[in-house]
């Protein structure tokens, strides 16, 4: 598998199958913030990923949101409102902030997927950090101007994935 490869393509966060993940031995989910829980147009998480996200600590996983947003109140608040703790500031594709969330948390990069929107970002440090991936298409198209040069080349990159929940 490749850096830019994910292990699963899921349309929508709240898509991704938590029976799946519960079999697979996951205990904890790292969650990107913008266009993966919560859409950059809005800044406020959808019923959706809410319940999704109550359903997946319901069942004993760990939830915690690695972003590279720099604004740590929004980072907070969104942290807050989904429930769990965040890391802002990320940097990712760096692995750095993973590994601190997988020290954090105590829980193995075995038993550990990160979610996100982005090939370039999310996708590279999940697999750098050595836990599995899934990306998700972005929840609005609203981006900051230089993640839509990085969409680009992530199109190159997605060239014939199928993405589950996509009819």
């Amino acid at each position: 598998m490749g850096l830019f490869t994910a292990s699963r393509y899921v349309s929508r966060i709240e898509q991704i199958d938590l029976d799946a993940l519960e079999a697979e031995g996951v205990r904890l989910i790292l969650v990107d913030r913008d266009n993966t829980c919560v859409p950059r147009d809005t800044k406020v998480a959808p019923p959706e990923v809410l319940a999704w996200i109550e359903d997946a600590k319901a069942r004993g996983m760990r939830i915690l949101m690695v972003s590279n947003n720099i604004h740590i109140k929004q980072v907070n608040a969104s942290a807050d409102e989904l429930g769990c703790g965040f890391i802002a500031g990320a940097m990712k594709p760096a692995p750095f902030a993973l590994w601190r969330a997988l020290a954090r948390e105590g829980i193995p990069a075995e038993q550990t997927v990160m979610v996100g929107d982005q090939v370039y970002t999310d996708v590279a440090a999940g697999n750098l950090a050595g836990v599995r991936t899934i990306l998700v298409r972005p929840q609005s198209t609203t981006d900051l101007w230089y993640t839509h040069i990085f969409r680009l080349g992530e199109a190159l990159v997605l060239r014939g994935v199928n993405f589950e929940g996509e009819d």
